[in-house]
């Protein structure tokens, strides 16, 4: 991203069932190991729960009588992997149950725009032929994926499977705020229907993700903390009492002691060189903790993007990435320019410039997105070793941001659990009496409804 490029171009869906069977086939590798890091410390278990449920609803969905969108946690970058393996055990549990289904049982899927930008071209490829539809998460209305998910929502042959939460957030165990867009879709999928004459009712399906350790690595975890300790310039500790509890605490300490240390250099960085409004003394703050001044840090941050884009600080975090992600590619995938060939080496070096310009404000959008999530309670809650993990694979991203400006390729910890569970499925169709009353009711039907998914994505969570 350090030249101009031409505009983001929209990757059709071609959904192709071969291309399905081979990446189906592969799951159990693709699990396991990783690209670029062929290392067997993946994910070893898989349990699936309530599995009938998404056979019977699969079914219904075949039979005429529904349409169906998938609202899948995303909380680490392994749910789409297990996304798919969910879905290939339907069939099995199908025929176990009686239950008639025709193959494949898969869903088009909707993914966010920039992840053939980081992982290359191919996966554009891939994604297109399983089905995919990318959307610009910070375009206030991204109308030629709209367009096509809606009419695939009425029409295809396949659900639609989506994540409300928007990105990961690195915590099993935390369902970060969900975006509107699975309710506003579910709703625009019945307008459509009534206005095609179709019966079909339209259902939302909450399906919960977890992770956990299959074996606690104490070892690895203490070679993660050291590794981040030194990238502080910190001394690291001993942490060789035999008690686990002794263990977790001096593990917790570690992570205080980096996370307050990581917080305080941003302040001072943010302050020296960008001239933002930030304690110099940390201290003298009195009773704030460090989850107060990491919003802070956070806000100010964001405000460094947005004063360069000239975009007004208004919503939530995410809200503010995203818009601030989107003006960012505008600059460096310039839909303003027919073609870059065609520019003379002046204009030609400006659009690169600039580029460039934008890619590195974008990195305070990035080292945000890394940090949102961090909060005190999650440790102070539960010493889990799956917690304290949790955390540290997030300030070793936060590093990583700072370090090599590039997309971190964590480190493992050990071999990882996966559970899946299928939810009570949520009829939208029933809430469409008060959605279609008035413009501030149907703002707040697809709240009411973003807020029930948001509930029953919770009630799914094991607490460790």
């Amino acid at each position: 991203m350090h030249q101009a490029h031409p505009k983001l171009e929209f990757i059709s869906p071609a959904f192709n069932g071969s291309i399905l069977k081979i990446t189906q086939r592969s799951l159990p590798i693709l699990l396991k190991f990783r690209l670029k890091r062929w290392l067997p410390a993946g994910i070893s278990r898989i349990d699936a729960v309530n599995v009938e449920t998404l056979a019977e609803l699969y079914h219904q969905f075949q039979t005429g009588k529904i349409r169906l969108l998938l609202a899948f946690r995303h909380c680490q970058v392994d749910d789409p992997l297990c996304g798919l393996y969910l879905l290939s055990r339907v069939p099995q549990v199908a025929r176990r149950k009686g239950i008639a289904l025709q193959s494949p049982i898969h869903s088009h899927f909707i993914y966010e725009r920039g992840m053939p930008l980081w992982a290359g071209a191919w996966l554009g490829w891939l994604l297109s032929r399983l089905g995919g539809i990318p959307i610009h998460r910070g375009k206030p209305f991204d109308w030629t994926a709209i367009k096509t998910v809606r009419k695939l929502l009425i029409d295809g042959d396949l659900p639609m499977a989506l994540a409300p939460e928007g990105a990961t957030n690195g915590y099993s165990e935390i369902v970060s705020p969900l975006e509107p867009g699975a309710a506003q879709l579910g709703f625009w999928c019945v307008e459509d229907l009534l206005k095609a004459n179709r019966p079909e009712q339209v259902y939302i399906v909450p399906i919960g993700i977890q992770y956990g350790y299959v074996k606690p690595q104490w070892s690895r975890l203490d070679w993660l903390l050291r590794q981040l300790e030194a990238d502080c310039g910190l001394l690291s500790r001993n942490s060789q009492p035999e008690k686990e509890r002794e263990l977790k605490k001096i593990y917790a300490q570690r992570l205080f002691r980096l996370g307050e240390y990581l917080i305080t250099e941003m302040e001072q960085f943010y302050r020296r060189f960008y001239h933002q409004n930030l304690p110099s003394d940390p201290r003298s703050a009195g009773s704030k903790n460090l989850t107060t001044r990491l919003h802070q840090l956070l806000d100010v941050a964001l405000r460094v993007g947005e004063e360069y884009f000239g975009l007004q600080s208004k919503g939530t975090i995410i809200e503010r990435c995203r818009r601030l992600e989107e003006a960012g590619w505008t600059y460096i995938y310039r839909e303003d320019i027919s073609d870059l060939k065609t520019l003379s080496p002046l204009h030609r070096g400006l659009a690169d410039w600039v580029a460039q310009e934008a890619n590195l404000r974008m990195l305070h959008m990035r080292l945000v997105e890394s940090f949102v999530a961090v909060t005190e309670s999650y440790l102070q809650e539960n010493l889990s070793f799956e917690r304290l993990a949790e955390t540290a694979l997030l300030i070793f991203d936060v590093l990583a941001r700072i370090k090599t400006r590039k997309m971190p390729r964590r480190p493992r910890l050990g071999w990882r659990w996966a559970r899946i569970t299928v939810g009570e499925a949520i009829s939208v169709s029933d809430r469409w009496h008060v959605y279609q009353s008035s413009r501030q009711a149907a703002k707040q039907a697809v709240a009411d409804l973003t807020q029930d998914l948001h509930v029953a994505l919770e009630k799914m969570i094991s607490k460790s």
